[in-house]
Formats: structure tokens, C-alpha cells, sequence
């Protein structure tokens, strides 16, 4: 009979705060951390224990991102800005103040820089020259995250009025608007074959919304008991993830949208806290996820693991 097998293979606590968030780096074995110590680390999987210091700023961190083409890393240091760091030279590139605010979620697509803020506002900018380029005031209430799609052309941006709104990518201008749940949305991602949203709350469900059929609603399931914050597709795209205000990270089919796993403490020896973010590294498939416990774990899932 065939199951997911699910090993922890590493605990990185190097934070002195909560973890929010963990992005990707320029090599497959490499990521970034940061959170409500305003550290922004470096670390390599094939030494977890061995993170180093970036940068640090004065205020929380909610957001990373990492742009290939120019080998930056886009930091969101709350309640100031953005800052731009060059990571062949390691050191700051620029810097510009995007309001008293919180940085939710940022984003980078042809050198255009995408943040979602505490204020309601979407701010896009050139990440060459820091100028802004189109500043969209969509709601009183935050724009939490920021998901975008090359093929259909778009971006979908949630906030906590409880809509996801569609964005056009090229004049930024607004196609819909979808009253898509009963409190915050709190992290939106399409597909890999682009054909579907996912969007997950603070109201604990998991929704699928159907690209070509006008974002259809195809599926609503009650995925957590506490919000979902964040949810990320395996490399193969077979597979996704989501992590929860519950403590627990959960593994589903993407096709089927059915629950295969729960890791949590209580099994795994997983998170004690809200668990805030995950990331599916293309290094060995290692899933990571990032905490409120102020760890980063480090989770093997084997899809083919067999038991007779």
C-alpha cells in the first residue's frame, strides 16, 4: 500500500523572534529568513545550522523576495519601505519609503516590483530606478498577498475586506472583483498550469477558483480550524502545501484537491506556534516552513515511500 512518508530533517533556530517569512536564493540549496527581528539571514541546506547575517533592519519583516535577473533580494522592512539588496556585491542597492505602513507581500516581474499594503494599497514600482510607476488604492483595508500569472496575463491581489480583485498586468487596471470569503484572505496562488486560484483565509478555508471559467468557484473545503496563512505548489506541481495559525502544515493532491497528510507536533514533531509560511525548495524536494516559534523546519516528503 503506497503513503506519504514524512521525516523532519533539521531545525534551524537562529531567530530571535517570530518567523514570517522565507524566500528562495540564487542557488537551489539556498534560502532566506527574516521576521519580527529584522534579520534577514542566509541560509544553505547542506549546512542548515551554518546561517548567516544579511542585513538588519529596525522593524519587522513580512516580506522577501527574491528577483534572479538582477541577483537582488527586495526586502519589506514594515513601516518604512523597501530595500533592494544586491547579492553578488552584499550590499544595499537602494531604498525607497512606501508610507507608515506594514509590507505584506512583494512580488517581482520584468523589473517591475509589486508590494501588497497595510494601508489598502498596491505599489508598483522599477526596481532599476525605485520609481513608482502606478500606485492602486483598491480597499481601506489591507492588501495581504499578491499571486501572478504571465500566461492569463494577470495578477490577483487579497485583502482583508474579504475580496480577491484581478488585476490587468499590463495598465494594472481592474477586471473583477470576488467576494471570496467571510474575513481575510491571507494568501492567493495559481496553479502551476495557471487553469486554477487558490486562495486560503483567515476564515480557514481553502477555495479554488476556476481561471477560465471567469473564476468560477469550483471548490470550498474547510481545510484548517485556524487561518490559513500561506500555501505554496510543489516543483512538479502534483502537490501542494498549507500551513495554518493551528500549527499544523498540510499536504494535499492538486488535482484532486484531496487531504494526503497533517504534519504536526503531535506526529511529526512539528511547529508549537502558528506556523507562517512554507517553501518547497527544488534541493532534494525539501519542504521548509517558518514560525511563530521562532525555528525554520526543515520536512523530507517522499511520495514514493511504499509499505507492504
Amino acid at each position: 500500500m503506497s503513503k506519504i512518508q514524512v521525516t523532519k530533517v533539521d531545525t534551524i533556530a537562529g531567530h530571535q523572534d517570530c518567523v514570517y517569512t522565507i524566500e528562495k536564493g540564487p542557488k537551489e540549496h539556498v534560502f532566506f529568513s527574516s521576521g519580527g527581528d529584522g534579520v534577514i539571514a542566509e541560509w544553505d541546506l547542506t549546512k542548515p545550522q551554518e546561517g548567516r547575517m544579511l542585513a538588519k533592519v529596525p522593524s519587522s519583516v513580512y516580506a522577501l523576495c527574491y528577483y534572479p535577473k538582477r541577483n537582488a533580494l527586495v526586502v519589506g522592512q514594515n513601516f518604512d519601505g523597501i530595500h533592494i539588496i544586491d547579492l553578488e556585491e552584499r550590499k544595499e542597492r537602494g531604498s525607497i519609503q512606501l508610507g507608515n505602513t506594514q509590507i505584506f507581500d512583494i512580488k517581482v516581474l520584468n523589473d517591475r516590483v509589486f508590494c501588497s499594503l497595510g494601508n489598502g494599497e498596491i505599489h508598483i514600482l522599477d526596481i532599476t530606478s525605485l520609481e513608482t510607476i502606478k500606485v492602486i488604492k483598491a480597499s481601506t483595508e489591507s492588501a495581504r498577498c499578491i499571486a501572478i500569472s504571465e500566461v492569463n496575463r494577470e495578477f490577483a491581489v487579497g485583502f482583508s475586506d474579504n475580496h480577491i480583485r484581478i488585476y490587468n498586468l499590463h495598465d494594472f487596471s481592474e477586471k473583477r472583483v470576488i467576494p471570496a470569503h467571510k474575513i481575510s484572505v491571507f494568501t492567493v496562488q495559481y496553479s502551476p498550469d495557471q487553469r486554477y486560484l487558490l486562495s486560503g483565509s483567515r476564515d480557514a478555508h481553502l477555495k479554488i477558483w476556476d481561471v477560465e471559467s471567469d473564476y468560477r468557484l469550483k471548490e470550498s473545503i474547510v481545510a484548517h480550524m485556524y487561518a490559513i496563512n500561506h500555501l505554496v505548489f510543489s516543483a512538479d506541481g502534483k502537490h501542494f502545501v498549507t500551513c495554518s495559525m493551528d500549527k499544523s502544515i498540510k499536504v494535499w493532491d492538486a488535482e484532486t484537491f484531496h487531504l494526503l497528510k497533517v504534519i504536526d507536533k503531535a506526529r511529526h514533531a512539528g511547529h508549537g506556534t502558528s506556523v507562517n509560511k512554507v517553501l518547497w525548495t527544488n534541493f532534494n524536494n525539501l519542504l521548509l516552513s517558518a514560525s511563530d516559534d521562532r525555528s525554520i523546519s526543515i520536512w523530507d516528503i517522499n511520495f514514493k515511500f511504499s509499505e507492504e
